[in-house]
């Protein structure tokens, strides 16, 4: 497996699994207005899912496409980090869910844009703009819910205890990202989390949220290995494919 393909893949998976758990919502958001944001958010992640594993596939050079890593993979082939596979909860652990991860996708695209694969470079152009609406978007309700009521404070505050285990993994400089850095395809991550660091405290600090004090980390995603809730999200997002294979509108 080349690194370039992998890579490309956890770009994918991210925003594919990510994607799927926001579809999630789709006529069951808290008013008609969020109901379509977020549905809405959920296409964008898609969106960028399928070029990018249509990118994956090209570089693979088997002969598979977007289609197929999406739908003919095991869980173990996905490439997504935890984060974006656990549950949606209430509407205060999406919400953080999805801010931790815009918080950490806006530099990733911004720096993205101008690597030395063309095609990565093209696609964190076009990924920008609706990352940096769906940062705004999480951001601006993370506030609303953390200095709104007791009641809504005390649930994102337990949203954030909850997810904030999972965020490390998505600044793991390993052996796949040192190399893919230093030739100039992929963003270095510490510099990204120095990013992320700084927009999470101002947001917290608006928010009156607090960063957990405990050292919980959990990761795993990167090599294949996930939670219990991929194989549900999987069985779900896989159906159709795999009962009707070949199928085609």
């Amino acid at each position: 497996m080349s690194s370039l393909f992998e890579y490309t893949l956890r770009l994918g998976d991210d925003s594919l699994i990510l994607g799927h758990r926001l579809s999630e919502w789709c006529g069951h958001g808290p008013i008609l207005e969020e109901d379509i944001a977020m549905t809405n958010i959920a296409l964008d992640l898609v969106g960028q899912a399928t070029t990018l594993l249509n990118y994956a596939g090209v570089v693979e050079g088997k002969g598979r496409d977007g289609d197929a890593l999406a739908f003919l993979r095991f869980d173990r082939e996905y490439k997504n980090a935890l984060l974006v596979e656990q549950p949606n909860g209430d509407f205060a652990v999406t919400m953080v869910r999805q801010f931790l991860f815009d918080a950490y996708r806006k530099p990733l695209f911004e720096k993205m844009q101008y690597s030395k694969d063309e095609m990565l470079a093209s696609i964190a152009e076009k990924s920008l703009k609706e990352t940096r609406y769906h940062l705004k978007h999480s951001s601006e309700w993370l506030i609303r819910l953390g200095d709104g009521t007791e009641e809504s404070n005390r649930r994102a505050q337990e949203a954030v205890n909850t997810l904030w285990r999972y965020t490390s993994e998505l600044f793991i400089m390993d052996e796949l990202e040192t190399e893919l850095s230093a030739a100039g395809i992929a963003p270095n991550l510490s510099e990204i989390e120095a990013e992320w660091k700084s927009t999470v405290d101002a947001v917290f600090k608006e928010a009156t949220l607090t960063i957990p004090q405990n050292n919980w980390k959990q990761s795993g995603g990167r090599k294949g290995m996930h939670s219990e809730h991929l194989g549900y999200i999987l069985a779900e997002l896989q159906y159709m494919q795999r009962a009707y294979p070949n199928m085609q509108w």
